[in-house]
């Protein structure tokens, strides 16, 4: 069975799928990566929900800024030209469609594109649902970022969710360490496969009908 690739190797692959001229909202943890790998001859706006529009890499080591976070309270860089305003205006932003992509972790997508990425019982789990809501639903398109199984080897591609959900049918498309899908109106597309992985190991893994969508 193989393995997959690396979660830096996964953010760099999502940075390659966002189209030069987006504004993107980076939700905390591992989509924090994709920043990092953002082509630096396009302009990609980074957006943060507290407040940060231009949003830049993580900064090098010795020159952080303590004034300069993401919502996940990371240090960041500031690109020429940001902007900074109240949480109010950013979830504003948020609410009102005027962000292209989101890149989200997720506990459980389901085949219709409900998203789960919170929970109060998980241990180590982000206690409210949060921001993500707002982002779930504003954003044009969502992507989850995540690993295809849990530690417990459990598939977090589910046929539907039994985490409380964080949106309804919000979900484009899923980046996980074995494969890539697209959400359909059938259900789960393999768009991508990594490291060796075949449809029908994923089938195995997910337990899901999944159909082999168009290449990336």
């Amino acid at each position: 069975m193989s393995t997959g690739i690396t979660r830096n190797e996964l953010a760099a692959r999502i940075a390659a799928d966002i189209r030069e001229g987006s504004t993107v909202n980076l939700g905390i943890g591992a989509p924090t990566l994709v920043a990092n790998y953002l082509p630096a001859d396009q302009e990609i706006i980074l957006h943060t929900e507290n407040g940060m529009l231009g949003m830049g890499p993580a900064p090098e080591q010795g020159l952080v800024d303590p004034d300069l976070i993401n919502a996940g309270k990371q240090a960041v860089t500031a690109v020429a030209g940001a902007a900074y305003f109240h949480h109010a205006d950013s979830f504003g932003m948020m609410r009102g469609g005027h962000l292209d992509v989101c890149v989200l972790g997720a506990f459980q997508v389901a085949e219709n594109g409900d998203l789960a990425n919170w929970s109060t019982g998980a241990p180590g789990a982000i206690p409210a649902v949060g921001g993500a809501m707002d982002l779930a639903i504003g954003a044009k398109d969502v992507y989850v970022m995540t690993d295809l199984l849990t530690k417990q080897g459990e598939s977090k591609l589910v046929a539907a969710c039994s985490y409380p959900l964080t949106g309804v049918g919000c979900v484009s498309r899923v980046y996980t360490d074995r494969a890539i899908f697209d959400v359909t109106a059938t259900g789960f597309a393999v768009r991508e496969l990594f490291g060796g992985t075949t449809i029908e190991q994923l089938r195995e893994l997910t337990g899901l009908a999944l159909t082999e969508g168009a290449p990336a």
